[in-house]
Order: C-alpha cells, then structure tokens, then sequence
C-alpha cells in the first residue's frame, strides 16, 4: 500500500540573478582600465602626482593597482547572488568615499581633514564623475532584487507493508455459568424431586372352580352354607 504525503512549497532563487552579470560585467571593466593604464603610465613614479590620461581620465600606477584589485575581486564573488550583493556595498562605500575626497582636493569641499597626504592617486574632475558613477553602480547592484521561483516538492510515496489478514476465528465469549447457591444442581434435583411411579394392578386370587373340585367336596361346602 502507498501512502502519499503532501508536497512543500518552496520559494528559492531561480538560477543567474542580475547582480552577478552586472558584478561580472563591472568586474571586466575594472580589469581592462587597469590594464591598459598600466600600458600608459608603466610602474615608475608608483603614487606621483604627475598623471598620465586614458580617455581624459588621470591615472597612476597605484591607480590602476586599485582598478585591478576591484576587478578581481568582482569575479570571485560574481558566482553567488548573495555575494555579488556584499561586492555592491564594498564598491558603494569605496568609491562613495574616493568621490568625496576627489571633491576635496578640487576645492568643491573646501574642508580636507587629509589633505596632508597630497594626491596619491592623481584624481582629476573626470575621475570624481567616473567615481560617482561606479558608487551609483555598486548600491544598484546592493539593492537590485533577486528573481525567485516557486518550487513545489512533488508528494513522496511511502511504502507500507501490506498486512495479510489473519483466518478467522470464532472468538465468541461464552459466558460462564455461575452457580446459584439457592439452586439446587443436577445431581441434588435428582434426588430432591419426587420419582411419579405406576400403580401395579390388584392381584386378584382366583375362585376355585365348582367343575374341579371333587364331589365330595361339594357336598360338604352345601352343607355348611346351609347350617349357616
């Protein structure tokens, strides 16, 4: 016999979520800019203020140390949906802070607690745009809303012995006779109770008959009936 018990429903995320592909696809992106800034700027003068420009953008060697190191990173933690959302916030607050400090060193904020450390990673107005754009990208991809599916377990069959029926059998209770003390058993009935027997027939002592007595006999009876 199978027995089958109801399915559970399950809400689970339903494969690549967004925010991986865009984790990978800013990933790349950091990836390539630190590469070919390397090719413009080389490894000399690692944190100088002298620049050299990629699209109008400054870099330095330290720069593009920076671009490489987010670009790995976001590969790693592309593969989980849970993980891209962690390198969201990590690129939010990163590159949120870098954006401030580059409007520090423009004169847009003209206070700078850090301004004794110079310009170590040759920021220009370019850079704080760019900059802005990828802490934009980062709480996008924080906040971005995964695609879920529903998954309804199919019911599982549970096997049950099955259970042969016993032959049947008379299980009637038979009430035992309890014995009355007022009531007599069958012996005592026996005894108590009065045997009704039939009268034997009166015997009846036959006459003797006149024609086997002798003569003389007969005369002597006619006698003493008559003296009487």
């Amino acid at each position: 016999m199978r027995n089958s018990t109801a399915g559970r429903v399950k809400v689970k995320v339903a494969g690549l979520q967004p925010a991986q592909v865009l984790v990978a696809l800013v990933s790349l992106l950091f990836i390539a800019a630190g590469v070919v800034g390397f090719l413009r700027t080389g490894f000399g003068d690692f944190a100088g203020d002298e620049h050299a420009m990629v699209l109008g953008f400054a870099v330095n060697p330290l720069h593009n140390v920076i671009h490489l190191a987010f670009g790995v990173l976001g590969l790693l933690l592309a593969g989980s949906s849970a993980l891209a959302r962690t390198y969201g916030w990590v690129l939010f607050i990163a590159y949120g802070a870098v954006f401030i400090w580059g409007l520090m060193l423009a004169g847009v904020i003209s206070s700078n607690p850090v301004s004794g450390m110079g310009n170590p990673l040759a920021l220009n107005s370019n850079d704080n745009w760019l900059h802005l754009g990828f802490a934009a990208v980062g709480l996008l991809i924080a906040v971005l809303p995964a695609r879920r599916k529903i998954i309804v377990d199919e019911p599982e069959l549970v096997e049950q012995p099955v259970v042969e029926p016993a032959h049947e059998t008379d299980h009637r209770i038979v009430p035992e006779r309890t014995s009355d003390v007022n009531e007599p058993t069958t012996r005592d009935r026996d005894v108590v109770e009065p045997h009704t027997t039939t009268p034997l027939p009166a015997q009846h002592t036959p006459e003797p008959r006149t024609g086997d007595v002798p003569a003389q006999a007969q005369e002597d009876v006619k006698r003493h009936r008559v003296g009487h």
